[in-house]
């Protein structure tokens, strides 16, 4: 049987480790809860794009589309805006960072005269927090605007997804951090596609979504077309 003694001084061990666990958070900051991926994951991607570009360069201070899945499968993007010269550089999977990283190969050398940028939900659903997201955005901007400061940046938010409802407040929290930025700022605007993909219960809208539950069908894709026109320029 262990004495009193010894019972008190493991209390007292304790005590001490929740004080030291609780300064080292104060002195550092809460523990990430999620990895930041490994930069050169979409390198194949990346190529790919780069190798088309040698091809068939794209043209200079046209309208460009960047950010994750739901740019990249937007397949009738040029048809869905025919008076605008549009570049598509949707990589799927991807997180804000991401863009960031290569915005030295996929968004700088097209001198585009807007960009508009839609991702945020992938880093969500992997566990970063609205603040990191808005943090990512906000290194986005002052990349771009290091190498191209007249570029016109617009934000498209995060939409809500069926399949990703358990994630909606943290997505609605990010968009409004961005706004807010956006709003803060020269020569930005925001797009919001979130609030018109909900339906009258306040949950996403399942007919705008393929099979997935995840990302938009044709009727999605003409709701952001909709959404969208009015922020090109004119």
């Amino acid at each position: 049987m262990f004495s009193a003694a010894a019972s008190t001084r493991r209390m007292a061990a304790a005590h001490a480790l929740l004080l030291a666990s609780a300064g080292a958070l104060i002195a550092f900051g809460p523990v990430a809860l999620a990895a930041e991926p490994a930069e050169n994951r979409f390198e194949k991607e990346i190529r790919a794009f780069e190798l088309a570009d040698a091809k068939r360069p794209p043209p200079q201070g046209a309208i460009l589309f960047i950010g994750s899945s739901g740019i990249r499968l937007w397949k009738s993007l040029a048809q869905d805006f025919p008076d605008h010269q549009v570049i598509n550089r949707g990589f799927g999977g991807s997180h804000i960072s991401d863009s960031v990283y290569f915005a030295d190969r996929i968004v700088i050398p097209y001198k585009p005269k807007m960009i508009v940028f839609r991702a945020g939900s992938n880093d969500i659903n992997a566990g970063k927090s609205p603040e990191q997201v808005a943090a990512d955005f906000r290194a986005f901007v002052d990349k771009v605007r290091a190498a191209l400061p007249e570029t016109r940046i617009v934000f498209m938010s995060i939409n809500p997804s069926p399949i990703r409802v358990a994630n909606m407040d943290r997505e609605r929290r990010a968009n409004e951090l961005i706004q807010a930025y956006v709003a803060s700022q020269p020569n930005m605007d925001y797009i919001d596609i979130f609030t018109p993909m909900l339906g009258a219960d306040g949950k996403p809208r399942p007919e705008l979504y393929i099979i997935d539950r995840l990302h938009p069908n044709a009727e999605g894709y003409k709701l952001w077309t909709k959404i969208t026109e009015p922020h090109l320029p004119k």
